[in-house]
């Protein structure tokens, strides 16, 4: 009876010993890189607005506080986006016919709102709430990166459970000063040693902030 399998069959056994693991472990590196690239985390990526809004112009520049314009954020789930009569309360007085504000004089005139487009967007199955991190010790920086230094507006984490998980394991860490909290280019991480003093100093409950319930509900 012939022989199914030659000698050649034997290289390419042993060849496939090699090229199979390699051929897994590089799809599987690929996979990692898509999947903490910009392309799926959106990190660095500025967002297309109705008006280029500058933070570093307005925080860095002016020094106006975030509270100003995102007012619920120490009270409320949500930060908050400014209304027209916001944005107008300066610019009703100060760069009154700039081309680039024609969206804002617009949506006060027709009374709509402008469509701002989110750039932090948690999944749906996702609760955060921004009162109850601002009110223990996380500053704006922690989050949303040196936000008082870009002239627009990206994501600077890539707001992966993992990523999450890292500061509430580790809460002392990541909490500032009250005075901190609302300086946009504060600091994001702390000495473990005041920040244990600090966690303490806002009743944070370590044991319960890895529990599933805390932030899908």
């Amino acid at each position: 009876m012939a022989q199914i399998f030659g000698p050649w069959s034997n290289a390419i056994a042993r060849s496939s010993l090699l090229v199979v693991p390699l051929m897994i472990g590089g799809a599987g590196w690929l996979l990692h890189a898509v999947y903490w690239s910009p392309y799926a985390t959106n990190v660095t990526v500025p967002r297309e607005q109705p008006v280029p809004f500058s933070h570093k112009h307005h925080v860095d520049g002016l020094g106006i506080d975030c509270r100003f314009c995102h007012a619920t954020v120490e009270k409320s789930a949500f930060a908050g986006i400014p209304d027209t009569e916001t944005c107008m309360t300066c610019h009703s007085q100060l760069w009154t016919d700039a081309p680039l504000l024609s969206p804002v004089r617009q949506s006060l005139a027709r009374n709509e709102p402008l469509r701002w487009t989110r750039v932090h967007d948690l999944p749906d199955f996702v609760f955060f709430n921004h009162s109850i991190h601002v009110n223990k010790g996380v500053s704006c920086s922690t989050c949303h990166g040196a936000i008082g230094q870009m002239p627009l507006t990206r994501q600077a984490n890539p707001l992966y459970m993992k990523w999450c998980l890292n500061c509430h394991r580790e809460p002392e860490r990541f909490i500032g000063a009250p005075e901190e909290i609302f300086v946009a280019s504060g600091p994001t991480t702390n000495a473990l040693s005041a920040g244990t003093k600090l966690a303490d100093h806002y009743g944070i409950q370590r044991a319960q902030l890895t529990d599933c319930s805390i932030c899908h509900r």
